[in-house]
């Protein structure tokens, strides 16, 4: 990435949310590379890196670093989002690149730190004199002094907008836009109508359960076939009472409500129990009463 705004008079500041997302695509590719590289060991013995887990990291993160920061003055992040470090200790607001000194020491702040922080970790973790103790918990105290720095220096970054890092706050680096951002022309369209969308959903998943659908269909569908009359087959069947209206099948136990029809006593029991304003698929009669049919019905007509 070639110091593009090196001629112009003035460099172009970033947003707060484009340093942030720089910094989190920085974190998912130092993850990735270490997963791709941990892979390249799946068929060796569990844990063959675990003693030198910090080293190769810290190998790792210098390749990366030589290939960002040290040639082109920006980070895997920064680059793909069109941003770059300037030296804000120059006095004047052309773009300065950074210093070899300046880049040399964001190496030692960034990768050493990191790799200091581990590997003293593994090393007093198991000493119990009475000097290791103190050294560590003098490590211990910096760290934590370090952190608490670091949180300040974010507060003061989320006010100000500059040097969202401790590390780029005390080298005196900035980053800044490569080349100038056009105006983004942002249209709603879509979201709106995700949002309309969301919202019937919504609707609906309250609406339909207290929607009857049965007794809907047998309203639309006496509307739509209006009942003159029963003919002269249905009075038939329902005088011998050899099938239920409501399963087509032999009536077991049946009942009647009231009408010329017959239910078996489950069919018209379960229905009645979803539905207290139920009616007759037949003839559209309410249930008025549910009652036993008395009519003796011989075994023998099942087979006729």
């Amino acid at each position: 990435m070639a110091p593009s705004t090196g001629n112009e008079e003035s460099v172009n500041p970033v947003l707060r949310i484009s340093q942030l997302d720089a910094l989190e695509l920085n974190k998912a590719l130092e993850q990735l590379v270490w997963s791709q590289f941990t892979s390249c060991f799946h068929g060796f013995k569990p844990g063959v890196l675990a003693h030198f887990e910090p080293e190769i990291k810290a190998f790792l993160w210098l390749i990366l670093w030589r290939f960002t920061v040290y040639s082109k003055n920006a980070t895997v992040g920064q680059a793909i989002l069109n941003i770059q470090y300037k030296n804000d200790l120059s006095q004047t607001e052309k773009y300065q690149p950074l210093r070899k000194h300046q880049k040399l020491w964001y190496l030692i702040f960034t990768v050493g730190g990191r790799w200091l922080e581990e590997r003293c970790y593994d090393l007093f973790s198991n000493r119990q004199l009475q000097s290791f103790c103190k050294i560590k918990r003098y490590i211990t105290f910096g760290a934590g002094l370090i952190k608490l720095c670091g949180l300040l220096n974010f507060l003061v970054f989320l006010q100000k907008g500059t040097y969202a890092t401790l590390t780029e706050r005390i080298l005196g680096i900035r980053s800044i836009f490569c080349k100038p951002q056009g105006v983004r022309q942002v249209g709603f369209e879509y979201m709106n109508r995700e949002l309309l969308w969301h919202g019937f959903a919504e609707f609906l998943i309250y609406l339909l359960p207290l929607i009857n659908v049965q007794k809907l269909k047998i309203k639309i569908s006496s509307w739509c076939f209006p009942i003159t009359g029963l003919s002269s087959s249905e009075n038939t069947l329902a005088a011998h009472c050899k099938e239920c209206s409501l399963c087509g099948e032999w009536p077991t136990m049946p009942h009647t409500i009231g009408c010329s029809h017959v239910f078996c006593y489950y069919c018209i029991k379960s229905n009645y129990l979803f539905d207290m304003y139920f009616t007759c698929p037949k003839c559209g009669s309410e249930v008025h009463n549910l009652q036993p049919l008395k009519y003796k019905i011989e075994m023998t007509e099942l087979h006729a």
